[in-house]
């Protein structure tokens, strides 16, 4: 079963809608001692990078978390707090994965935020993306993108330069855009993770 992390900074309503449409169950995790309840965990998160790691800190799951030894998901926000930096709020991150969160710039990428659908081209055979083919749109809407480095991306996008759409190491993953918003594929991947 899923639990999701319940530290007040996610859209968390349209994550289970999804869920209960792929049929998956889930439960939220707002204490410590829950994590060990669930055999998978999500850390959603919308809005500021910063802001959010101070209310993930506030809940204190932060050492459970990274303690953990079973697959984690971080969806938008939530995988920006995966990485070391976030230039939103010059904060420091999670430090689980070695990659920084950085603001995209209107001179390479046009309008920001990054708002709308966008392929995605899968960089290596992850099992996050099993029956996902390669270039396969998603849904986006970010401001600050996770810089593009081939040991960790698992998922490239390009929005003015590439950036990483997809992250991972070891047991934890990431995904910039909305899988709950992003249809039949959002729903596979969803339904991948739930076998990793």
């Amino acid at each position: 079963m899923i639990g999701i992390i319940n530290y007040g900074a996610g859209n968390i309503f349209s994550l289970t809608a999804a869920l209960d449409r792929v049929g998956l169950s889930y439960g939220m995790i707002n204490t410590a001692e829950e994590i060990d309840l669930y055999d998978r965990i999500i850390i959603p998160g919308v809005g500021h990078a910063g802001a959010a790691m101070d209310k993930l800190h506030e809940s204190g799951l932060v050492p459970s978390i990274k303690a953990l030894r079973k697959p984690v998901l971080g969806i938008c926000v939530g995988m920006q707090l995966l990485t070391d930096f976030s230039e939103e709020g010059n904060a420091e991150m999670l430090k689980l994965i070695p990659l920084k969160t950085l603001h995209f710039d209107s001179k390479k990428a046009g309008k920001v935020p990054h708002m709308g659908w966008n392929s995605v081209s899968i960089q290596e055979n992850n099992p996050l993306f099993a029956h996902i083919q390669n270039q396969t749109y998603f849904y986006f809407v970010h401001s600050y993108f996770i810089e593009f480095d081939d040991r960790y991306t698992a998922a490239k996008c390009v929005y003015g330069q590439p950036f990483s759409a997809a992250i991972s190491k070891d047991n934890f993953f990431g995904v910039q855009f909305h899988p709950e918003k992003s249809g039949k594929a959002g729903e596979q991947l969803l339904l991948n993770f739930s076998t990793i």
